[in-house]
């Protein structure tokens, strides 16, 4: 059996838990989620906790199995704490801004860049450093990978956008002629 698979996901309060069928729905204080449970698998609620259990031992359900009882976890955690992304922006001239839900960056190219952020998700810009909120968990990482991807860093220099703490290994440039 799947070692994630088999743990319990405690619901805390305040979270309610509806399950139609496939369709399970999760509600908190910070929102609402939703997500399909795949074929095979089923999930059982009691008092504070739920389990993911699956049905069958086909290979394509045990792989399931782990992926769906994190997915529903992080649901749980996304509607009670939310989650959070934070992106460094390192360069001469590079600069952010954020103006109602669009966040305006201005990376070194000879336009600036209007990244207008989706449903749900929260952008706030302190100085050097883009926060990216929201209480789907897939969500705020695609769209902190999104907007790295505006600039990666420079492997010479260390220059563009990059998560904070992450450490970019550069190279050694040209050394000139002796």
């Amino acid at each position: 059996m799947s070692r994630v698979g088999k743990l319990p996901i405690v619901v805390p309060q305040g979270v309610r838990i509806n399950l139609q069928g496939a369709d399970l729905q999760v509600e908190g204080p910070k929102g609402k989620l939703q997500h399909t449970i795949p074929e095979g698998l089923k999930i059982n609620v009691a008092d504070n906790t739920m389990t993911v259990t699956r049905l069958s031992e086909q290979n394509k359900i045990r792989a399931l199995h782990g992926l769906t009882r994190t997915l529903v976890a992080n649901m749980v955690a996304g509607v009670t704490q939310g989650f959070k992304k934070e992106l460094e922006i390192v360069g001469v001239g590079y600069r952010a801004d954020m103006s109602t839900n669009v966040l305006n960056l201005t990376l070194g190219y000879s336009h600036p860049i209007n990244f207008p952020l989706p449903e749900g998700i929260k952008g706030r810009v302190d100085k050097q450093v883009i926060t990216i909120e929201g209480i789907d968990k897939g969500l705020v990482g695609q769209i902190a990978a999104k907007i790295k991807s505006l600039r990666k860093p420079d492997i010479y220099k260390g220059k563009g956008i990059r998560y904070l703490g992450e450490v970019i290994k550069t190279k050694v440039g040209k050394s000139g002629a002796k």
